[in-house]
């Protein structure tokens, strides 16, 4: 994509919240451009930003200055009800914790979203137990998330996150609640899926290693970002 129309655009974000009786300001004058199809790693001390930013990203919350644009969409300009249901139709969320419904099976987990988006054709279905197949859980599919090991709640959780055709996808610490080796299977496993579409994913890390693994590596520090060569 021309780097003068990126697919991400963030200008003069400002965010600010309260922290007892002062206000603290997060981000003052932040802008940022990702392009379609990149795989951007967030970095940053604790309390620096990052999930914030993702949730600004996502639509869940909103900066108090500045615009974000996501494709030809101004985030920052929509309702609440309009900003749900852009993130329910192009965003999907990884998280630590996978956020599995536990009463759901791990079939009724992935369909979920489908479901909420009136998305429910039989060719829609199919491609979801495929992509449950792709993720290594075809034969877990009536399994309860408890059921489950860490690292295949993990893979769940990504499935349900990629299975509407999501334009972007956040994740946050996707391996932080992992062991090293599962970590490194979801990491491997999310650089796949990333290679075989062109969605756009932003992910946040404390680990510098697992950075290395995105095509660009950001770094938030004392409401500003900058770029490792």
């Amino acid at each position: 994509m021309d780097s003068t129309n990126p697919f991400i655009a963030i200008r003069s974000l400002v965010k600010r919240y309260a922290e007892g009786d002062l206000r603290r300001t997060l981000f003052d004058d932040l802008s940022l451009d990702i392009d379609q199809g990149q795989f951007v790693t967030l970095l940053g001390q604790s309390g620096s930003g990052k999930s914030t930013l993702l949730n600004l990203l996502g639509g869940i919350d909103l900066p108090d200055a500045g615009q974000i644009h996501i494709g030809d969409q101004a985030l920052t300009d929509l309702s609440e009800a309009k900003r749900t249901r852009f993130r329910r139709r192009h965003i999907g969320f990884v998280f630590q914790f996978f956020n599995l419904i536990p009463t759901l099976t791990a079939e009724e987990n992935l369909l979920l979203p489908l479901e909420l988006n009136g998305l429910t054709s039989p060719d829609r279905r199919e491609r979801a137990l495929e992509l449950l197949n792709n993720v290594g859980l075809g034969n877990r599919r009536h399994s309860f998330p408890e059921r489950l090991s860490g690292g295949e709640q993990q893979r769940l959780a990504i499935a349900r996150a990629l299975v509407h055709d999501p334009l972007l996808l956040l994740a946050d610490e996707p391996t932080g609640n992992l062991d090293t080796d599962t970590g490194a299977r979801i990491l491997n496993l999310l650089q796949t899926l990333h290679r075989q579409t062109t969605i756009t994913i932003v992910m946040v890390t404390h680990s510098r290693e697992v950075a290395t693994r995105a095509d660009r590596i950001l770094t938030l520090d004392n409401g500003r970002i900058w770029e490792a060569p």
